[in-house]
């Protein structure tokens, strides 16, 4: 690792945060509970920042048994009430309840394409769109493949997964690389 590396203007000094965006942010996903964790989440950040969730995430999955979907989806009404007296996530009744409604829809997807990981790179063709953006604000907010995701997921019965929430995914997953040219992780840089 070089001694002053640049990063994405996003990334404040938390060691947390760094070691996320140097080695999670913009690294292709393939593995069906991370997808599970990513997309539960991007949910849980809804009007919140996605450092507030980070902080929050190991005790997510102390929580959440793992992000298990088949274990998420028969969570009932007293382990949502269980959840929201944890003061270690984000207490909000709505996304703890989406979270058991996409673990349903999550299973799903995996029944219909065998496995979520399959059906969502499908959105891309399998590639990871490359951003290029040399300024933070050339970074969208959503695109029309992240309006089609969030379409097609809402149609299949998941919540909390606007485009903007499909946008941040498809960012954490690799599915765009998003970082910028300047930054050590990003198109042209220099290997680390």
């Amino acid at each position: 690792m070089r001694e002053n590396p640049v990063r994405c203007s996003w990334v404040n000094d938390d060691p947390l945060y760094i070691r996320y965006h140097d080695e999670e942010w913009g690294v292709p996903v393939h593995d069906d509970r991370t997808w599970f964790e990513l997309l539960t989440l991007e949910g849980a950040q809804a009007g919140l920042s996605w450092y507030t969730v980070l902080k929050k995430r190991e005790r997510y999955r102390e929580v959440m048994d793992g992000f298990d979907p088949e274990i998420v989806a028969s969570y009932d009404a007293a382990k949502i009430d269980e959840l929201m007296g944890d003061a270690g996530i984000i207490r909000n009744r709505l996304k703890l309840e989406s979270a058991v409604q996409n673990a349903k829809a999550f299973l799903r997807v995996q029944t219909e394409f065998g496995s979520f990981d399959t059906y969502i790179w499908s959105f891309v063709e399998g590639r990871t769109i490359e951003g290029n953006r040399h300024l933070p604000e050339e970074v969208p907010a959503r695109t029309d493949v992240s309006d089609r995701l969030s379409k097609e997921l809402k149609k299949r019965g998941f919540k909390f997964v606007g485009s903007t929430i499909c946008y941040a995914l498809m960012q954490a997953s690799g599915i765009v690389d998003d970082h910028l040219v300047g930054c050590q992780r990003g198109s042209g840089a220099t290997p680390v």
